[in-house]
């Protein structure tokens, strides 16, 4: 017999990572989960608990972000997604809602995920850019970038790009694709993988920027991958230039398939005007 209380609900989220302390809920400090169930409960009119697609770390923004959630309460999608944006500080919103199928859980029946980096080369730091891209004072050798993320291409262990917090069960990760976009001095780094482990995109791309800027050859990059060893590896890209972009997920669901968000056209990187 179905019960009203076996409603699931799933939304998608956008977010500017500058002000949270990360996704994951936190005692003392602003995370994108406590807030988020905060303003749900309000229109839930009892406490919510919410499960999201994967974790971003401090200062990590998201552009599509999925989460679920279970109530008994009853709403219209459209009067979730008002409501629950009416309760939202400026820096988060919920780009739309739907109820789903019981079985659907936001991280475990994801079929992939897409991160993508910016950086930003010049000689001088951008006040507008601060939070949105990773700012380099030199010029980016992308060929030799792309020869390195090559290496990465399919099923590896990734335990030189994890970070010691790391919890996962095991590094192995498939890497179905690596896109580069340059447009004039700003350079997109898109990601896709069936999983990500804790700090491995930023981790990546602090690498990979050691092999563009010549401080380190193609080679120390494939050696470095082999290795499964991070203290061999460069520091880690700062937060501020990493995008959760997109999750993918069964047709069965008919979640939405491609950016809502704002920033959808994001491809031409001047849209961070």
């Amino acid at each position: 017999m179905f019960r009203i209380s076996d409603l699931r609900i799933a939304l998608g989220l956008e977010y500017d990572g500058t002000n949270f302390f990360g996704w994951q809920a936190q005692k003392n400090n602003r995370s994108v989960q406590s807030v988020l169930e905060d303003s749900i409960s309000l229109v839930a009119d009892r406490r919510v608990k919410v499960s999201g697609s994967g974790r971003t770390d401090t200062g990590v923004h998201s552009i599509g972000q999925v989460v679920h959630f279970d109530t008994d309460s009853i709403r219209t999608n459209r009067g979730w997604r008002l409501g629950i944006n009416s309760n939202l500080p400026e820096d988060i919103s919920v780009l739309w809602v739907r109820e789903i199928d019981n079985d659907f859980d936001s991280r475990r029946s994801a079929l992939d995920r897409s991160y993508r980096y910016i950086i930003h080369e010049s000689e001088t730091r951008s006040a507008l850019l601060r939070n949105r891209a990773w700012t380099i004072n030199k010029k980016l050798d992308v060929s030799a970038m792309l020869v390195a993320a090559s290496y990465l291409l399919g099923e590896n262990d990734f335990s030189s790009f994890r970070a010691s917090s790391c919890e996962s069960i095991s590094p192995m990760r498939n890497m179905f694709s690596i896109s580069f976009t340059k447009d004039t001095n700003y350079l997109s780094i898109e990601f896709r993988a069936n999983a990500f482990l804790q700090h491995m995109v930023r981790n990546i791309v602090g690498s990979l920027v050691n092999v563009g800027t010549g401080k380190a050859d193609t080679k120390w990059f494939y050696d470095l991958l082999l290795s499964q060893d991070r203290k061999m590896g460069s520091m880690a890209a700062p937060p501020q230039g990493l995008f959760l972009l997109k999750i993918r997920y069964p047709k069965k669901y008919n979640l939405p398939s491609g950016y809502v968000s704002n920033f959808n056209n994001f491809q031409n990187i001047n849209y961070l005007f």
